[in-house]
Protein backbone atom coordinates (compact mmCIF):
# COMPACT_ATOMS: atom_id res chain seq x y z
CA UNK A 1 0.00 0.00 0.00
CA UNK A 2 1.38 3.28 -1.10
CA UNK A 3 1.71 6.13 1.72
CA UNK A 4 -0.81 8.84 1.36
CA UNK A 5 1.79 11.25 0.97
CA UNK A 6 3.53 9.40 -2.59
CA UNK A 7 -0.39 9.26 -3.62
CA UNK A 8 -0.98 12.66 -3.46
CA UNK A 9 2.28 14.44 -4.39
CA UNK A 10 1.11 14.58 -8.60
CA UNK A 11 -2.00 16.33 -7.49
CA UNK A 12 -0.31 18.25 -5.56
CA UNK A 13 1.85 19.53 -8.22
CA UNK A 14 -0.84 19.62 -10.66
CA UNK A 15 -3.63 21.65 -8.26
CA UNK A 16 -1.67 23.06 -5.36
CA UNK A 17 -4.27 22.16 -3.10
CA UNK A 18 -2.67 20.94 0.05
CA UNK A 19 -2.98 17.15 1.36
CA UNK A 20 -4.50 17.63 4.46
CA UNK A 21 -7.06 20.18 2.50
CA UNK A 22 -7.45 16.87 -0.10
CA UNK A 23 -8.34 14.53 2.71
CA UNK A 24 -10.79 16.92 3.53
CA UNK A 25 -12.45 17.40 0.78
CA UNK A 26 -12.35 13.27 0.30
CA UNK A 27 -13.64 12.73 3.66
CA UNK A 28 -16.65 15.11 3.08
CA UNK A 29 -17.81 13.83 -0.40
CA UNK A 30 -17.61 10.20 1.41
CA UNK A 31 -20.24 11.65 3.39
CA UNK A 32 -22.27 12.72 0.73
CA UNK A 33 -25.63 10.36 0.25
CA UNK A 34 -24.24 10.13 -3.22
CA UNK A 35 -21.77 8.31 -2.12
CA UNK A 36 -21.90 7.22 1.18
CA UNK A 37 -23.78 3.86 -0.12
CA UNK A 38 -21.04 2.88 -2.93
CA UNK A 39 -18.30 3.71 0.47
CA UNK A 40 -20.23 1.17 3.09
CA UNK A 41 -20.37 -1.70 -0.04
CA UNK A 42 -16.66 -1.08 -0.38
CA UNK A 43 -14.99 -1.31 3.08
CA UNK A 44 -11.98 -2.88 0.99
CA UNK A 45 -11.15 -0.15 -0.54
CA UNK A 46 -7.78 2.13 1.31
CA UNK A 47 -8.38 5.77 2.03
CA UNK A 48 -5.33 6.67 -0.65
CA UNK A 49 -7.74 5.07 -3.82
CA UNK A 50 -10.34 7.80 -2.90
CA UNK A 51 -7.65 10.52 -2.89
CA UNK A 52 -6.19 9.38 -6.20
CA UNK A 53 -10.35 9.66 -7.23
CA UNK A 54 -11.21 13.02 -5.94
CA UNK A 55 -11.84 14.63 -9.42
CA UNK A 56 -14.05 11.71 -10.46
CA UNK A 57 -16.04 11.77 -7.22
CA UNK A 58 -16.24 15.84 -7.68
CA UNK A 59 -17.54 15.38 -10.58
CA UNK A 60 -20.02 12.30 -9.90
CA UNK A 61 -21.41 14.34 -6.95
CA UNK A 62 -21.86 17.52 -9.05
CA UNK A 63 -23.48 15.17 -11.76
CA UNK A 64 -25.82 13.41 -8.98
CA UNK A 65 -26.77 17.33 -7.71
CA UNK A 66 -27.82 18.21 -11.46
CA UNK A 67 -30.48 14.81 -11.26
CA UNK A 68 -31.65 15.71 -7.90
CA UNK A 69 -32.60 19.46 -9.08
CA UNK A 70 -34.19 17.72 -12.50
CA UNK A 71 -36.79 20.01 -14.08
CA UNK A 72 -36.97 18.00 -17.45
CA UNK A 73 -34.96 15.77 -19.79
CA UNK A 74 -35.06 19.22 -21.95
CA UNK A 75 -33.15 20.93 -19.89
CA UNK A 76 -30.77 17.96 -18.42
CA UNK A 77 -27.26 19.85 -17.91
CA UNK A 78 -25.32 16.75 -17.01
CA UNK A 79 -22.24 15.99 -19.34
CA UNK A 80 -24.78 12.79 -21.41
CA UNK A 81 -27.68 14.56 -21.27
CA UNK A 82 -30.58 11.87 -19.86
CA UNK A 83 -28.34 9.91 -17.95
CA UNK A 84 -27.21 9.59 -14.00
CA UNK A 85 -23.92 9.33 -12.23
CA UNK A 86 -22.79 6.07 -10.30
CA UNK A 87 -19.35 4.62 -8.70
CA UNK A 88 -17.51 2.43 -9.91
CA UNK A 89 -14.10 0.93 -8.84
CA UNK A 90 -11.66 -0.25 -11.82
CA UNK A 91 -8.01 -0.74 -11.77
CA UNK A 92 -7.09 0.82 -8.60
CA UNK A 93 -9.31 4.27 -9.22
CA UNK A 94 -12.73 5.38 -8.41
CA UNK A 95 -14.53 5.95 -11.40
CA UNK A 96 -17.72 7.60 -12.38
CA UNK A 97 -19.96 6.14 -15.01
CA UNK A 98 -23.63 7.40 -16.56
CA UNK A 99 -26.43 5.35 -16.61
CA UNK A 100 -29.68 6.11 -19.24
CA UNK A 101 -32.07 7.55 -16.47
CA UNK A 102 -35.88 6.98 -16.15
CA UNK A 103 -37.04 9.73 -18.06
CA UNK A 104 -34.86 9.35 -21.30
CA UNK A 105 -35.98 5.68 -21.21
CA UNK A 106 -39.35 6.36 -21.01
CA UNK A 107 -38.90 8.75 -23.76
CA UNK A 108 -37.39 6.58 -25.63
CA UNK A 109 -40.03 3.50 -25.50
CA UNK A 110 -42.76 6.40 -26.32
CA UNK A 111 -40.93 7.35 -29.00
CA UNK A 112 -40.30 3.70 -30.08
CA UNK A 113 -44.58 2.72 -29.07
CA UNK A 114 -45.07 6.19 -31.48
CA UNK A 115 -43.93 4.31 -34.68
CA UNK A 116 -46.71 1.67 -33.92
CA UNK A 117 -48.91 4.34 -35.03
CA UNK A 118 -48.75 5.41 -38.72
CA UNK A 119 -51.63 7.80 -40.24
CA UNK A 120 -52.41 9.37 -44.09
CA UNK A 121 -53.39 12.92 -43.92
CA UNK A 122 -54.30 12.89 -40.17
CA UNK A 123 -54.09 16.02 -37.92
CA UNK A 124 -51.79 16.42 -35.13
CA UNK A 125 -54.40 16.95 -32.24
CA UNK A 126 -56.32 14.14 -33.75
CA UNK A 127 -52.90 11.68 -33.78
CA UNK A 128 -52.22 13.20 -29.61
CA UNK A 129 -55.94 12.29 -28.35
CA UNK A 130 -55.78 9.96 -25.64
CA UNK A 131 -59.27 8.61 -23.37
CA UNK A 132 -57.10 10.56 -19.91
CA UNK A 133 -58.23 13.74 -21.68
CA UNK A 134 -61.60 12.72 -22.74
CA UNK A 135 -64.48 14.29 -21.51
CA UNK A 136 -67.25 11.77 -20.68
CA UNK A 137 -70.29 13.41 -21.59
CA UNK A 138 -73.21 12.26 -23.26
CA UNK A 139 -70.76 10.43 -25.53
CA UNK A 140 -69.65 7.97 -21.99
CA UNK A 141 -71.00 5.13 -23.38
CA UNK A 142 -69.16 4.89 -26.65
CA UNK A 143 -66.06 5.79 -25.24
CA UNK A 144 -66.82 2.76 -22.68
CA UNK A 145 -67.14 0.61 -25.39
CA UNK A 146 -64.12 1.53 -27.24
CA UNK A 147 -62.13 1.59 -24.39
CA UNK A 148 -63.55 -2.32 -23.91
CA UNK A 149 -62.93 -2.75 -27.54
CA UNK A 150 -58.78 -1.24 -26.74
CA UNK A 151 -58.95 -3.98 -23.68
CA UNK A 152 -59.69 -6.86 -25.50
CA UNK A 153 -56.49 -6.67 -27.61
CA UNK A 154 -55.02 -8.31 -24.30
CA UNK A 155 -56.62 -11.20 -25.25
CA UNK A 156 -55.55 -11.03 -29.01
CA UNK A 157 -56.60 -8.85 -31.94
CA UNK A 158 -60.48 -9.68 -32.67
CA UNK A 159 -61.99 -9.71 -35.82
CA UNK A 160 -65.02 -6.87 -35.48
CA UNK A 161 -64.15 -3.51 -35.40
CA UNK A 162 -65.94 -0.28 -34.64
CA UNK A 163 -68.40 1.85 -36.98
CA UNK A 164 -68.86 5.29 -35.20
CA UNK A 165 -70.98 7.28 -36.72
CA UNK A 166 -72.70 10.46 -35.49
CA UNK A 167 -73.12 14.41 -36.74
CA UNK A 168 -70.31 16.54 -37.56
CA UNK A 169 -67.87 18.18 -34.73
CA UNK A 170 -68.66 15.38 -32.04
CA UNK A 171 -65.84 13.70 -31.64
CA UNK A 172 -65.45 10.61 -33.45
CA UNK A 173 -62.00 11.22 -34.81
CA UNK A 174 -60.42 12.32 -31.59
CA UNK A 175 -62.11 8.92 -30.28
CA UNK A 176 -60.72 7.30 -33.28
CA UNK A 177 -57.02 8.68 -32.54
CA UNK A 178 -57.13 7.46 -28.75
CA UNK A 179 -58.21 4.41 -29.60
CA UNK A 180 -54.83 4.09 -31.47
CA UNK A 181 -53.00 5.61 -28.77
CA UNK A 182 -54.27 3.24 -26.46
CA UNK A 183 -53.61 -0.05 -29.14
CA UNK A 184 -49.98 0.96 -28.39
CA UNK A 185 -49.85 -0.37 -24.92
CA UNK A 186 -51.19 -3.85 -26.46
CA UNK A 187 -47.95 -3.15 -29.07
CA UNK A 188 -51.18 -3.11 -31.57
CA UNK A 189 -49.83 -1.22 -34.42
CA UNK A 190 -52.34 0.57 -36.45
CA UNK A 191 -52.93 3.01 -39.31
CA UNK A 192 -55.18 6.17 -39.29
CA UNK A 193 -56.37 7.08 -42.97
CA UNK A 194 -58.61 10.19 -43.73
CA UNK A 195 -60.78 8.04 -46.47
CA UNK A 196 -61.37 11.49 -49.15
CA UNK A 197 -57.59 12.31 -48.65
CA UNK A 198 -56.88 8.15 -49.37
CA UNK A 199 -59.06 7.92 -52.56
CA UNK A 200 -57.31 11.09 -54.04
CA UNK A 201 -54.06 9.77 -53.52
CA UNK A 202 -54.93 6.35 -55.78
CA UNK A 203 -54.75 8.48 -58.80
CA UNK A 204 -51.10 9.50 -57.36
CA UNK A 205 -49.93 6.14 -56.79
CA UNK A 206 -51.19 4.66 -60.44
CA UNK A 207 -49.06 7.59 -62.08
CA UNK A 208 -46.00 6.50 -59.55
CA UNK A 209 -46.73 2.56 -60.68
CA UNK A 210 -47.04 2.82 -56.28
CA UNK A 211 -50.55 2.04 -55.43
CA UNK A 212 -50.11 -1.40 -55.10
CA UNK A 213 -47.18 -1.00 -52.45
CA UNK A 214 -49.61 1.42 -50.50
CA UNK A 215 -52.61 -0.61 -50.61
CA UNK A 216 -50.65 -3.40 -49.26
CA UNK A 217 -50.24 -1.50 -46.14
CA UNK A 218 -53.66 -0.70 -45.24
CA UNK A 219 -54.32 -3.91 -46.13
CA UNK A 220 -52.13 -5.80 -43.48
CA UNK A 221 -51.98 -3.49 -40.97
CA UNK A 222 -53.34 -4.86 -37.54
CA UNK A 223 -55.98 -2.11 -37.27
CA UNK A 224 -56.96 0.44 -40.12
CA UNK A 225 -59.13 3.04 -39.31
CA UNK A 226 -60.76 4.87 -42.21
CA UNK A 227 -61.76 8.34 -41.00
CA UNK A 228 -64.35 10.00 -42.70
CA UNK A 229 -65.45 7.18 -44.93
CA UNK A 230 -68.62 8.74 -46.88
CA UNK A 231 -66.84 11.91 -47.79
CA UNK A 232 -64.90 10.89 -50.31
CA UNK A 233 -65.68 11.08 -54.11
CA UNK A 234 -65.58 7.88 -55.57
CA UNK A 235 -65.96 6.29 -58.94
CA UNK A 236 -66.61 2.73 -59.98
CA UNK A 237 -63.78 1.68 -59.79
CA UNK A 238 -62.25 2.88 -56.71
CA UNK A 239 -64.99 1.77 -54.76
CA UNK A 240 -64.76 -1.97 -56.51
CA UNK A 241 -61.13 -1.90 -56.72
CA UNK A 242 -59.56 -0.07 -53.75
CA UNK A 243 -62.04 0.63 -51.40
CA UNK A 244 -63.98 -3.46 -52.24
CA UNK A 245 -60.60 -5.17 -52.06
CA UNK A 246 -59.24 -3.42 -49.55
CA UNK A 247 -62.32 -4.36 -47.04
CA UNK A 248 -62.46 -8.16 -48.51
CA UNK A 249 -59.03 -8.66 -48.17
CA UNK A 250 -59.06 -7.68 -43.75
CA UNK A 251 -62.61 -9.36 -43.78
CA UNK A 252 -60.46 -12.77 -45.14
CA UNK A 253 -57.67 -12.05 -42.53
CA UNK A 254 -59.63 -11.28 -39.50
CA UNK A 255 -57.92 -7.63 -39.35
CA UNK A 256 -60.36 -5.49 -37.66
CA UNK A 257 -60.98 -1.61 -39.23
CA UNK A 258 -62.54 0.84 -37.37
CA UNK A 259 -64.46 3.04 -39.01
CA UNK A 260 -65.78 6.63 -38.30
CA UNK A 261 -68.31 8.65 -40.46
CA UNK A 262 -71.35 11.22 -40.53
CA UNK A 263 -73.34 8.79 -42.09
CA UNK A 264 -75.32 5.87 -40.41
CA UNK A 265 -75.08 2.24 -42.32
CA UNK A 266 -78.04 3.16 -44.73
CA UNK A 267 -76.74 6.40 -46.02
CA UNK A 268 -73.24 4.85 -46.21
CA UNK A 269 -74.90 2.05 -48.49
CA UNK A 270 -76.67 4.76 -50.43
CA UNK A 271 -73.81 6.74 -50.66
CA UNK A 272 -71.81 3.60 -52.25
CA UNK A 273 -74.35 2.65 -54.75
CA UNK A 274 -73.08 5.74 -56.99
CA UNK A 275 -76.41 6.55 -58.39
CA UNK A 276 -77.83 3.46 -58.72
CA UNK A 277 -77.41 3.57 -62.96
CA UNK A 278 -77.67 -0.04 -62.78
CA UNK A 279 -78.42 -3.13 -60.83
CA UNK A 280 -74.97 -3.87 -60.20
CA UNK A 281 -73.99 -0.58 -58.39
CA UNK A 282 -77.13 -1.55 -56.03
CA UNK A 283 -75.37 -5.28 -55.52
CA UNK A 284 -71.57 -4.11 -55.43
CA UNK A 285 -72.40 -1.38 -52.78
CA UNK A 286 -74.16 -4.26 -51.00
CA UNK A 287 -71.19 -6.31 -51.05
CA UNK A 288 -69.14 -3.65 -49.46
CA UNK A 289 -71.67 -3.15 -46.65
CA UNK A 290 -71.70 -6.89 -45.50
CA UNK A 291 -67.85 -5.99 -45.32
CA UNK A 292 -68.15 -3.28 -43.14
CA UNK A 293 -71.95 -3.98 -41.25
CA UNK A 294 -71.10 -7.79 -39.96
CA UNK A 295 -67.69 -6.75 -38.85
CA UNK A 296 -68.13 -3.88 -36.83
CA UNK A 297 -69.96 -2.85 -33.57
CA UNK A 298 -72.37 0.26 -34.92
CA UNK A 299 -72.69 3.04 -32.80
CA UNK A 300 -74.02 6.63 -32.67
CA UNK A 301 -71.42 9.56 -31.14
CA UNK A 302 -73.66 12.06 -30.24
CA UNK A 303 -73.34 15.32 -28.41
CA UNK A 304 -72.74 19.07 -29.87
CA UNK A 305 -70.63 20.80 -32.45
CA UNK A 306 -67.16 20.90 -30.29
CA UNK A 307 -65.90 22.45 -33.08
CA UNK A 308 -68.06 25.79 -33.23
CA UNK A 309 -66.95 25.57 -29.39
CA UNK A 310 -63.66 25.86 -29.50
CA UNK A 311 -63.87 28.85 -32.23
Amino acid sequence: MNPISEVVKPMLRRTGITPERMEKQVNLLKQHRAVRSFVERHPEIPPEQYLRSLPQMNQMVSEWENCSRCSGLERCPNMISGHYPYLNQYGGYIEFRMKKCQKLAAFESMKEKQKLIRSLHIPKEILHSSFETMEFDERSEVIAATMDFCMSFSEGIPARGLYLHGPLGVGKSRIAGAIANKLVEHNIHSYLVYVPDLIREVQDAIQDHSLQQKLQAFKEVQVLILDDIGAEYLTVWKRDEILGALLHYRAAEGLPTIYTSNLDLEELETHLRLGEKNGQDVMKAKRIMERIQHYTAAYFVDGHNRRKSEL
